[in-house]
């Protein structure tokens, strides 16, 4: 067994260590509004789950050289996103919006999906998800190194759900259905794979 203290890596020593293996991790495809009304999409694989009573989901976003990101900028001024399940059948899409664009372009067009209004916010999703999730920030939590703030955790409710009627059984979502794709390290990507149950003891 190797021991490493992180302490002595570099950031991107940790960084390598950390999405190899922390895996398979979700994806969850973020559009938002920038101050001039442009709709930003972005992918984000430092996502989950915070709690069910209300349903609250968390969005970690770097900020690199202590920049942030246009997601994370949009966040904090709309106090609103939406957040969407990435799958296999918009993946590639997905990854089309990876590109480093100027502020003032869309990825959504570059991307060529197609834009939904939301219910209960602002931000408009995409037509193009399964699953996609209408929230509204609850907290922000700077993420720090020492004295450096090193990203954003924000933490969103979520005010409204929209599921494909071909995966919603019962009140359940079919994960055969729903493809839904993770993020493993460098460029690779996996599918769901076999399904197996265990009971609780």
């Amino acid at each position: 067994m190797i021991s490493i203290d992180p302490k002595n890596n570099t950031e991107r020593e940790n960084y390598k260590l950390l999405i190899g293996s922390i895996i398979p991790r979700p994806i969850a495809f973020v559009t938002t509004k920038s101050e001039q009304g442009i709709i930003n999409g972005a992918p984000f694989s430092y996502f989950n789950i915070v709690s069910s009573n209300p349903p609250m989901i968390s969005l970690a976003i770097q900020r690199p050289n202590g920049r942030l990101k246009d997601t994370a900028r949009h966040i904090h001024y709309q106090q609103q996103f939406v957040v969407h399940i990435v799958d296999e059948d918009n993946v590639k899409q997905v990854n089309e919006t990876a590109a480093s664009l100027p502020v003032t372009e869309s990825e959504i067009d570059r991307a060529q999906f197609t834009l939904i209004d939301s219910q209960r916010i602002k931000i408009p999703g995409i037509q193009e998800a399964k699953v996609r999730m209408e929230c509204r920030l609850v907290q922000t939590i700077p993420l720090m190194n020492g004295e450096e703030q090193t990203g954003d955790l924000f933490i969103g409710e979520v005010v409204q759900f929209h599921i494909d009627e071909a995966i919603y059984h019962e009140g359940r979502i079919d994960p055969r259905k729903l493809q839904a794709v993770s993020r493993l390290a460098g460029s690779n990507y996996a599918k769901i794979g076999d399904i197996f149950a265990l009971e609780r003891p």
